[in-house]
């Protein structure tokens, strides 16, 4: 039996406030994160993810209210990021209101942490937030610092590596994409579905309901964008209309 596709809005949050640029530089105002949220769940969306993209532990404070008011006015799971690194800090969002929590650069630290983060709260609620970028050589790499710096870690390999240690899905983001509206990066969503079980979740570049279509093509079982809907240039239920025109089962 096949799996509905996800169609995932993404609130990228700022010191309480949700911003959008492209390649992660020249970020600009996109809103309030509740009331974003809530529009996106009257659209029809199935999870929202919001990551903290400066995760300074003045923010993180910000992170856990915005988290918590959302949670309080939207009834549909909420995966939040950003500044994850401990058991403790994934306790600490799930009390807040947080239905899955990503990990990116606290993973990339100590791999180990993703199992016992799933050992404790079971893999369902852990997401790896893989930003990737492609090398010079070619190849695709896991960067940190919204792309800027590279962790030389091969990206096929660590996404195959998490799986194994734990995570229960992989988000997957296209650094060179992101915010360019030019597409999904659809050769780094087959490299990694070769290698996984576990959902992925593309992200990156989305610009037209044509691309959401490619990513699920690729691989993907869910899609996520943040500008296209920020913005008012597509809708949740336009991207579902699109995916059921292909013949894709949604939500």
């Amino acid at each position: 039996m096949s799996v509905a596709v996800r169609v995932i809005p993404c609130l990228d949050v700022d010191a309480g406030r949700v911003v959008k640029g492209v390649n992660f530089e020249n970020l600009r105002d996109a809103g309030d994160p509740v009331e974003l949220a809530d529009r996106y769940d009257r659209q029809g969306a199935d999870e929202l993810t919001f990551l903290d993209v400066t995760a300074s532990s003045a923010d993180r404070e910000t992170t856990y209210d915005v988290v918590g008011r959302t949670a309080e006015q939207v009834f549909i799971p909420l995966t939040v990021g950003g500044g994850v690194r401990t058991v403790g800090d994934v306790d600490r969002l799930l009390r807040a209101g947080a239905d899955k929590v990503g990990i990116n650069t606290g993973a990339i630290a100590r791999p180990q942490v993703i199992a016992e983060i799933a050992d404790r709260f079971g893999s369902q609620v852990l997401v790896l937030s893989a930003d990737v970028r492609r090398s010079q050589r070619g190849n695709f790499e896991v960067t940190t610092h919204g792309g800027l710096k590279s962790t030389g870690l091969d990206a096929i390999e660590w996404c195959s590596r998490a799986a194994q240690l734990g995570v229960g899905e992989i988000l997957l983001n296209s650094m060179d994409a992101d915010g360019t509206k030019a597409g999904f990066d659809l050769e780094l969503i087959g490299a990694v579905r070769a290698e996984v079980d576990v959902p992925i979740v593309a992200s990156g570049g989305a610009g037209r309901v044509e691309d959401f279509v490619a990513a699920v093509e690729a691989g993907a079982d869910a899609v996520l964008a943040a500008s296209v809907f920020h913005f008012g240039e597509l809708t949740v239920g336009q991207v579902k209309d699109a995916l059921r025109a292909a013949g894709r089962e949604v939500r």
